[in-house]
Formats: C-alpha cells, structure tokens, sequence
C-alpha cells in the first residue's frame, strides 16, 4: 500500500503565517465571549505494530509483511467561550479520517484493517496577544475518542477475533497561531496530537496540523485610555530684577562765600575831659 505524498506540515504553516501577515487591516482587539470555527489540514498517526496477529487471527500464523498509511485529512468543528484577552474553553466534534494497515501471513493469507478515529472534546487555551492583530495559544484537554476499525482477510486468514471498534477518553494537547483580519474574523493555524486506542496496534498518537476560520460573536472590548494626570502647576520664573540705578556722585559743596572787604571801623572818640574837682569852702564858724 502506497503513502500518498504531502506538502509538509511545517512548511505549510509557514505559508499560512505569512499570508496572514500581508493582510494588516487597522481595528480593534478580538472581542471577548463566544465564537464559533471550524479547521481542515492533514493527519498522521504513529502506530506500534504487535509483536504477533495471533490473538487476532488464531495461531499457526506468521507476519511475512507488513504495509500501512498512515497519513490521511482530517476536520474538526469547534465552538468556544473566550473568557478574557488571555483564556477560552473551547469544545469540538473533530474526524482525523482513516488509517489502513495490512499483515501478510504465511501460510499464504492476509489480514487487515482500517481505522477511523472521530470524537469530541473540551479544551482549556491560554492565550498570549502580541499586539491587536496576532496571538499564539497552547491547549490541553481531553478527547472521547471513538476508534472504529473495519477488517478484512484473505487465503488461509478464515477468522478475525479483534474488536470493531474501541471507544475512550484520552488527553490531548496543541499549539497555534491566529491572526485577526477583522474585529471578528480570524484565521488560526495549530498543530494538535490526540491520543487513541488501536484495537490491534493499542495506544497510539495521531497529529493534526490545520488552518481554518474563527468568528466571534461578542462586542470587541473598549480602549479605555489612561487619564492623564493634572498638570502640575509650575511657578512662572521670577521676573529679572531691574538693574540698580546708577550711583552719581553728589553734587559738590558750593565753594565758601568770597570775603567782603568792610571799612574800618571809626577810631573810638576820644574820652571827654574831666571836669576839676575844687575843694570843698569851709564854713565860717
């Protein structure tokens, strides 16, 4: 049985990325609440063969080859709650399509079987923003898993004894990407490993790498810009001081009256004469 040829996972989510980077529409960030999606890519599972087929096809037989695909499309569709800018729970219905194998036997026969896991889930995202437009995600949750397998037989295989189907809850985990191209339209690419129940190959893991489209159904949340604070008041700088007048030296003292030249004073008078004392007649006695 031939593999079927694809474009690797890796490179195909690099495609995506960058065809979401050439959009940048200007809006709002991602509303918050409910949105619903849905996403298609490409599965690949990683199956242990058994160590026999005898529990399956009775003894006497040996594996003389082997053949399987393991790789195949698968879809899911998903409904989600988006707490804040950084959670969501999320729940989904998802098919990662079918998966042959093929066990020639000796003596001449073969045995074979196809399995077709599908089931529902519950997850929890955590989110991180980077910027308005992209965010990347991580999830882990668990998945009810119904592995249902068809078989067929040819030559000397007469008897199948293995189970149709295996039905089981198992973790699962993923990563992604998502780019906005509007307020409630994005487009995800995530990469998921849900773990399953083979009823002849047992646990096994399958991977799902996806693209697909979110629409959200909540009001984009607010930009509430931080108020500014009141300027503070700032004294005007005082006014320059107006340069002191200039000092001019006191007038100087008048210069002191000239003398005024007076005359003389007159000689005092000269003193008048005396009169001469006479003495004095005595009496006649």
């Amino acid at each position: 049985m031939t593999h079927r040829q694809q474009m690797p996972v890796g490179r195909k989510l690099s495609l995506v990325t960058l065809a979401a980077l050439a959009c940048s529409p200007v809006f709002a960030a991602e509303p918050l609440g409910a949105y619903i999606g849905g996403n298609y890519g490409s599965t690949r599972g990683h199956f242990d063969n058994p160590a026999s087929i005898t529990p399956y096809v009775g003894p006497g037989f040996a594996v003389s080859g082997a053949s399987e695909d393991s790789r195949d499309k698968g879809w899911k569709l998903y409904g989600g709650y988006r707490i804040s800018p950084y959670f969501a729970v999320e729940g989904g219905y998802f098919d990662l399509g079918s998966f042959d194998y093929r066990y020639t036997t000796v003596p001449a026969g073969s045995f074979a079987g196809e399995l077709r896991p599908r089931g529902v889930n519950l997850d929890l995202l955590g989110i991180l923003p980077i910027g308005d437009r992209f965010s990347v995600f991580g999830r882990v949750g668990a998945a009810y898993v119904d592995s249902r397998t068809s078989y067929s037989r040819t030559g000397a295989v007469t008897t199948i004894f293995a189970n149709d189907g295996d039905k089981h809850l198992r973790p699962k985990v993923g990563v992604g990407m998502q780019y906005a191209f509007t307020e409630r339209l994005s487009v995800r690419a995530e990469l998921e490993r849900y773990r399953i129940n083979d009823p002849v190959r047992n646990k096994s893991n399958i991977d799902m790498a996806s693209v697909g489209l979110v629409y959200y159904f909540g009001d984009a949340p607010r930009r509430v810009a931080a108020a500014a604070p009141a300027p503070a008041y700032v004294a005007p700088p005082p006014a320059p001081m107006p340069p002191p007048p200039a000092r001019t030296p006191p007038p100087p003292p008048p210069p002191p009256p000239a003398p005024v030249a007076s005359p003389p004073p007159p000689p005092p008078p000269p003193p008048a004469p005396m009169p001469e004392s006479r003495p004095a007649k005595q009496g006649r006695n």
